[in-house]
């Protein structure tokens, strides 16, 4: 699903300079960092001689996954979960390569995701060629770091501090390592400018975690999509290929994350990573395509020659498709060996290609269906799981495909193989398995060394982090990098001005209420207001932007009153509304400010049926042991009724229309409790909740709930233990507006730490 340090393309295939041999087991092992090998195009380099192959596993490794191991000097990294009902909980475990042997591992629960069955670990980490750092991004978006040795290095919860959509697919995919970046891919709704829902790519510094550019290439998505980027040197810098949920084909700059262009081709999401063969970039996909009824297609896009890094995105022209042919695959990924595609339909097929014309050669029928799990080409030989827990290994030809052996387990084949050091590695949703191959020696190329290109005039000003989050009192010290057009970084600036910048476009007018205590710190008072805004800085040579919020500290309470209503309703002639907070996540597009009943209060929007289920972070994410209350009131009729609630410390409390219940829940399928409450629409109550962790790790949710301006009860309506609980969590907001018809109402928010 990624790449690192593919070198330039040299006419139709990528060549390699040179090849080193090895004895297996000696200091000098092949590696294998990433999901789809060192050029991103499912092919392991690997050469042996006298090679044959003994079906029976040289060891298994009892941990269930759908994704595919990476190696680095004898140490596997592998994505998993284990565990049943509320004790699912997904794990990074690392092993030793030849033995199977646990050196050591980390176990993540769920938080407030839709994921439903057990749809976890469908993606896989990725290895830093020079440190051998490791990165994972869990199902419900926690991106964290490890060392080799199992030491957590930094973390972020892309939920909770950029808003993070999650799906019931569960789809993850795998980051990538470019440089000194670590890239990831996940569909957000965060605030300003980003707070649409989009595909977006978010670049880190590999060392320090801290956020160094943002990119947007698409437009609205209709899915999600876990497309793994593809990275080469073009246009003379690092750029990479990737799907997104909105069914286009996009190119982005590595360096800056600037979208150099897109292709679009479906109405749903584009879920396979592409392979590059010369001028063109392949992809299938399994949508409806945007030109026909028909459904999917495998095309093939024409680069353009040249690009303007100063210009807006380009928009490919239809007749920049090269080729088509019917072969449609959901989510599996091609292989290119050379001038030939291989690729898993969704119908079970393998497919040959043409890489040049797109003619099928040959197909070949291996199982009635395929998800997910994506082919390995090494040493003349294809390597194929198929969703039903069929596996094979096939010799192809342009005449057909010879196979060499099939294998069938218990439980489903998503993951793809890797192949390192003469061994084969397969997921499946049961256990990791492993086959050592007979052979008398090893040959492998080195991993290709990248080049990005020439750096050139410094036409830009970089401040990383280039989005700040700080709390009153605190503040945060950036660093300054020139860039040239291209990305390239040309130098540090030792000194910059800043200014408070309103974008010409924005819909809200606001600053961030923050200032430079030093050349290179921002700053929050002590009494500084929530507020989001974006700065402008110019060292006397480039210029730059980075944006910043500030979140209240607790004690926090909101009733709203303050807020103007006087922006006209699209979707309710007549009425008018305020924007709530902005730097509340993703709340202008899931909530506004209305006269209700006399006052002010926060209602649900109802224009997106994206958003009907609709979550708002709007403190810290490193918020813990707070008590959190707020009148609330759902919706309806006796048919259909909205649903309400408060999120603590990753637990939602909610008030349930339909159902008349107060149910405590993390994820629905993890963690589901709930007591009988009789809700009236229309009725507004007083909500209260709290988490509790003891020395153990059990943390006990505890909730009251009673009509409002009547006396609090003194019992808790609702208390839920929960082992190995979460321990920390932004407070946030929660409806549910069943097809977008009901809304819900929020009001007198307060938080306050707990006693």
């Amino acid at each position: 699903m990624s790449k690192f340090g593919a070198i330039a393309l040299i006419n139709s295939f990528i060549l390699f300079s040179f090849s080193v041999p090895f004895v297996a087991g000696a200091d000098h092992d092949p590696q294998w960092f990433s999901w789809r090998g060192p050029n991103g195009d499912g092919v392991c380099h690997e050469k042996y001689s006298g090679w044959s192959f003994d079906e029976k596993p040289d060891w298994t490794f009892k941990m269930k996954g759908r994704g595919a191991p990476v190696v680095a000097d004898g140490k596997m990294y592998v994505f998993g979960y284990r565990g049943e009902g509320q004790e699912v909980e997904e794990t990074i475990s690392c092993i030793d390569a030849k033995s199977g042997k646990l050196i050591w591992q980390h176990a993540f629960r769920d938080y407030i995701s839709d994921t439903i069955y057990d749809r976890y670990s469908i993606g896989s980490a990725a290895i830093d060629p020079e440190t051998r750092n490791v990165y994972l991004q869990t199902t419900n978006g926690l991106f964290v770091a490890f060392s080799p040795d199992g030491k957590i290095l930094w973390e972020h919860s892309m939920m909770e501090r950029f808003g993070r959509l999650t799906f019931p697919n569960g789809r993850t995919g795998a980051p990538i390592v470019e440089g000194q970046l670590v890239i990831m891919h996940c569909i957000t709704s965060y605030w300003g400018k980003q707070g649409p829902a989009r595909d977006r790519f978010y670049a880190f510094d590999k060392v320090s975690g801290e956020i160094v550019w943002v990119s947007e290439p698409g437009i609205a998505p209709k899915d999600s999509s876990f497309s793994t980027p593809v990275v080469e040197s073009r246009y003379g810098t690092r750029v990479f290929y990737a799907g997104t949920g909105d069914g286009n084909l996009v190119c982005v700059n590595a360096l800056n994350g600037k979208p150099l262009w897109r292709f679009h081709m479906s109405f749903g999401g584009v879920n396979s990573s592409p392979v590059i063969f010369g001028d063109t970039v392949i992809c299938p996909h399994g949508k409806e395509n945007i030109d026909t009824t028909e459904e999917g297609r495998m095309v093939a896009v024409k680069m353009p020659a040249k690009v303007d890094f100063g210009a807006q995105q380009e928009v490919l022209p239809a007749s920049a498709e090269v080729w088509r042919n019917p072969t449609v695959s959901f989510t599996s990924s091609p292989v290119l060996v050379k001038d030939r595609v291989y690729l898993v339909s969704k119908v079970g097929e393998l497919n040959c290609i043409n890489a040049k014309t797109g003619k099928v050669l040959w197909h070949e029928k291996l199982g009635n269906d395929n998800l997910h799990a994506s082919p390995l080409y090494c040493d003349g030989k294809l390597f194929v799981p198929i969703f039903s827990g069929k596996f094979y290994i096939i010799e192809p030809s342009d005449e057909g495909a010879k196979i060499l052996h099939t294998l069938e387990f218990d439980g489903n084949l998503i993951g793809s193989p890797t192949i390192y050091n003469g061994r084969l590695y397969l997921h499946s949703t049961k256990q990791l398995y492993c086959w050592k191959f007979k052979q008398d020696g090893i040959t492998c190329p080195e991993w290709p060394v990248p080049d990005a290109g020439k750096a050139g005039k410094a036409s830009e000003l970089r401040v990383v982090p280039v989005d700040v989050l700080l709390q009153p009192g605190t503040s945060r010290s950036l660093k300054l990098q020139q860039l040239d057009s291209a990305g390239h970084v040309v130098g540090k600036s030792p000194t910059a001005k800043f200014a408070k910048y309103i974008p010409p476009t924005a819909k809200v007018k606001t600053e961030m209420d923050a200032e430079f205590a030093k050349i290179r710190d921002i700053r929050a008072g002590s009494d500084a207001k929530a507020s989001a805004g974006a700065w402008k800085g110019n060292d006397g040579t480039v210029s730059g932007i980075f944006r910043g919020r500030v979140l209240s500290a607790i004690p926090f309470a909101e009733d709203f009153e303050s807020y103007k209503t006087v922006i006209d309703s699209k979707i309710d002639p007549g009425e008018k509304f305020a924007y709530p907070p902005l730097p509340w996540i993703g709340a202008r597009f899931k909530w506004e400010v209305r006269e209700v009943d006399g006052t002010k209060a926060l209602r649900k929007t109802l224009d997106r049926v994206l958003f009907q289920r609709a979550m708002t972070f709007i403190g810290h994410p490193d918020l813990k042991n707070y008590t959190m209350q707020a009148d609330v009131m759902t919706d309806g009729n006796r048919r259909i009724k909205s649903d309400v609630g408060l999120v603590n410390q990753r637990y939602l409390i909610v008030l349930k229309g339909n159902a008349n219940q107060l149910e405590v829940n993390s994820n629905q399928e993890r963690l589901k409790v709930s007591v009988p409450f009789p809700v009236k629409y229309k009725k507004w109550y007083t909500l209260k909740s709290r988490v509790d962790v003891d020395d153990k790790g059990t943390a006990t949710v505890r909730a009251k709930v009673w009509p409002k301006g009547e006396k609090e009860p003194e019992a808790w309506t609702i208390e839920v233990p929960h082992a190995k609980g979460h321990t920390q969590g932004a407070p946030g907001l929660f409806g549910f507006s069943p097809q977008s018809q009901k809304p819900v109402y929020v009001d007198n928010i307060s938080i306050t730490p707990s006693k």
